[in-house]
């Protein structure tokens, strides 16, 4: 029955089922996705943990389009020693130019400014594909297994360890049992909090990838993140490979919910619709736009094949996040709008913050899934309200608003670069943390 063949370890268990962290030899791993794979490598090398990783999905998936990593993040890919890898692959983003609608730069802004100096990086812009390239690539060199098409139907524990059992009759045995399988998490529905729904933001986003080679010859120098707010959303566009091959460019706006109800088949129905006039609604919106920006904004929407469409979802802050011998963690846990770019940040903070308490004198497991959750919450709190107040500005406006922000915007940003405020480390601090620190 058992998927893998495991050895017979001593198993350290207290009355209560308080659980010894010297008792934990392997983990089981559900999802392999960013979560999944960072979360296996980093107990594997500094826990000395033996990870096994299990996939709904017949295959590594590649779908999705661009990611995007601040510093928090990125310091922590290089602790694992990934940081050279991604950045060969992925673009440097930092910088942010806000237009007008009718194409004129407002302002501009370093968004790392002082985040980079605080941890030695600033914001990387990479294709999921990429991203999770490197990472497959990763676990394969540290020999750790996948095994894919593996859909979760059952988790049971005891003293000696929790017992997970897959659609095919496989099953497979740990001391840990992590669950890294996203929003829509089987671990959760199962085990740990069934009670806890994903939630629709209110906020919808469609996204392409586009090679510069089909644009003008202006899209191959975009820098960092360029947007536009238009009266029915945000529009934006960012190089998303080293070589400034491929943009990026996405429209995230308000959309209410389907007709019939929130089920998959009417969001699939309306991505449809919204995918087939996608592109003409776009285009009248910024029609006004003039200049190199207006002309390559409007060329890559023209020259997009395959647009993609997404409702953004989250789910509730204050969920359960452990159970006995069982942890959520990323977004399985905690999913929050990608409006702050911190959905892989997250989930690394997650991950070190348990790699640590593992490593700590603790002494049970039950307290370190205690103490994370203490640690944890205020930080997940803090960047899902981030997420939500930038969500905001993708909500429908009338002309005269749009006027009006225009102006406030440039009126910010021009003050905040005369008197150098992001020396001050404004709206920059929490990409400065260093969950590592925050573990002690």
């Amino acid at each position: 029955m058992s998927q893998v063949q495991k050895v017979n370890t001593p198993q350290y268990t207290l009355p209560g089922g308080i659980y010894l962290i010297q008792s934990i030899i392997q983990v089981v791993i559900i999802g392999a996705g960013p979560a999944g794979i960072l979360a296996a490598l980093r107990l594997q090398r500094f826990n000395h943990i033996s990870p096994i990783i299990y996939e709904v999905r017949s295959e590594p998936t590649t779908l999705g389009g661009a990611v995007g990593i601040p510093s928090n993040g990125l310091r922590l890919l290089f602790r694992l020693g990934l940081w050279d890898a991604l950045r060969e692959r992925g673009a440097e983003t930092s910088t942010l130019s806000v237009h007008a609608i009718k194409g004129q730069v407002i302002g501009n802004m370093d968004m790392t400014s002082w985040s980079r100096e605080k941890t030695g990086f600033g914001y990387l812009r990479i294709r999921r594909v990429d991203l999770m390239e490197v990472l497959y690539e990763e676990a394969r060199k540290a020999g750790i297994p996948i095994h894919f098409s593996k859909h979760l139907t059952g988790i049971e524990e005891d003293n000696k360890g929790v017992t997970v059992t897959f659609s095919d009759g496989s099953s497979d045995k740990a001391d840990l049992l992590l669950g890294c399988d996203g929003i829509h998490s089987m671990v959760r529905k199962l085990y740990v909090d069934p009670n806890t729904e994903p939630q629709y933001s209110g906020i919808s986003n469609i996204y392409s990838l586009v090679p510069t080679s089909e644009l003008p010859s202006a899209a191959a120098s975009i820098d960092g993140l360029n947007v536009m707010l238009t009266t029915d959303g945000l529009l934006a566009i960012s190089p998303c490979r080293a070589s400034r091959d491929m943009v990026y460019w996405f429209f995230s706006r308000e959309l209410a919910i389907p007709p019939g109800g929130d089920t998959r088949d009417g969001w699939e129905e309306r991505g449809k619709q919204q995918v087939e006039t996608i592109k003409s609604i776009v285009l009248d919106l910024i029609k006004d736009s003039e200049g190199e920006w207006g002309l390559t904004i409007k060329e890559s929407i023209r020259q997009t094949n395959t647009l993609r469409f997404y409702p953004v979802y989250r789910l509730p802050t204050g969920g359960q996040w452990s159970k006995g011998r069982c942890l959520i963690i990323g977004d399985a846990a905690h999913a929050m709008q990608p409006h702050a770019s911190q959905g892989v940040s997250m989930a690394l903070e997650d991950i070190f913050m348990l790699s640590n308490l593992l490593d700590s004198n603790l002494g049970s497991l039950n307290e370190a899934f205690r103490v994370y959750e203490q640690k944890r919450r205020h930080r997940v709190d803090e960047m899902h309200q981030l997420a939500e107040r930038n969500g905001g500005i993708r909500k429908r406006t009338p002309p005269w608003q749009l006027w009006f922000k225009e102006i406030a915007t440039s009126g910010v940003l021009g003050i905040y670069n005369l008197f150098g405020l992001g020396k001050l480390g404004l709206g920059q601090k929490p990409l400065a943390y260093d969950v590592e620190e925050d573990t002690h």
